[in-house]
């Protein structure tokens, strides 16, 4: 176990994602642990790295910062070095290092050999998270905003904290969303991808700085194609970024304060957010959404999304005795 990564262990890590996703068609860690790993890090996270030969076979990384739904794990093996129990051994040292022996252990992909692997180790399934697409070739309908509210676009530095308070309004039941720090967006703000121009920021009010009151959100993202991402480590961007696919836009956070749900905000946001995605002329969009989040599902698949993939999380509670 070591705390926060070298540069060296970060391209080393760097190389393995991008070798595990070649093999595999998908990322092998979430964006959240991407984004901490390149800047080698958070200090309380927890990392493990398995050498064979003088090169990384194996890498896990441990959140234990939440005390509340017990520590959870992304792990990774090199494809010329499965079969030979690195899962198995990052898994068992993962929990070995879970404060209070729980755990909740992501698996990207829905890959049947991660939940044989999970069940042989005590891990029930918890938590499936759909990714759904939709054609933007196919027709939008115009947004309908409700009454007394007005769109316009995220302006750096005036709009940080508002958005950061309904965010952790919007999402305060959500897992890991609600979290969000000011941290945690500036962090993403510095990313290739972000673009202002496609975070939509709702007000409601009487049109002055004084009274609107921001009241709901949809953040854009584009990934995938000729230079939309660096690596993981920082480095020269990668054709894919490890996505798989051509430049696609993503419906990557709609959140609406909770006094205004039921009155049509989130779709309308949805769609203003789908429409400039169309207008940079990409083909497809995509989100990602919880299985059992039916609102939101319907609310999608009424949008045209249809189902693509699922992640699933797994989980360990704490053994008896």
């Amino acid at each position: 176990m070591v705390g926060l990564l070298s540069e060296d262990e970060v391209r080393d890590v760097a190389a393995l994602v991008e070798a595990a996703t070649e093999a595999d068609g998908v990322r092998p860690l979430s964006e959240h642990v991407v984004l901490h790993l390149r800047y080698g890090g958070d200090a309380p996270v927890r990392n493990v790295l398995v050498y064979r030969d003088g090169a990384l076979a194996a890498y896990g990384h441990l959140d234990v910062t939440d005390e509340v739904a017990g520590a959870s794990a992304e792990v990774v093996v090199h494809p010329a070095h499965r079969r030979e129990g690195l899962g198995h051994l990052l898994v068992a040292a993962t929990v070995d290092e879970s404060p209070d022996g729980r755990l909740r252990l992501w698996a990207h992909g829905e890959h049947p050999a991660a939940a044989t692997m999970a069940a042989s180790m005590g891990f029930r399934q918890s938590r499936s998270l759909w990714q759904m697409r939709r054609s933007l070739y196919a027709a939008l309908p115009a947004p309908v905003l409700p009454e007394g509210v007005s769109v316009r676009t995220f302006e750096p530095g005036q709009d940080d904290e508002a958005w950061v308070r309904l965010n952790a309004l919007a999402f305060r039941d959500h897992p890991e969303q609600g979290g969000w720090s000011a941290d945690d967006l500036h962090r993403r703000m510095r990313e290739p991808w972000f673009d202002p121009a496609g975070f939509f920021l709702a007000f409601r009010g009487d049109g002055t700085a004084e009274g609107e009151r921001l009241v709901g959100f949809h953040w854009t993202k584009v990934h995938g194609g000729d230079g939309a991402h660096t690596t993981l480590d920082g480095s020269t961007p990668h054709v894919h970024d490890g996505h798989g696919h051509d430049p696609m836009g993503e419906v990557y956070v709609v959140g609406v304060d909770p006094g205004e749900r039921g009155n049509g905000l989130g779709r309308a946001l949805t769609l203003v957010g789908l429409r400039h995605l169309r207008h940079l002329g990409l083909p497809d969009a995509m989100l990602y959404v919880d299985a059992d989040n039916a609102a939101a599902i319907r609310l999608y698949t009424g949008l045209g999304f249809t189902r693509w993939e699922t992640d699933v999380m797994f989980s360990r509670d704490v053994p008896p005795g």
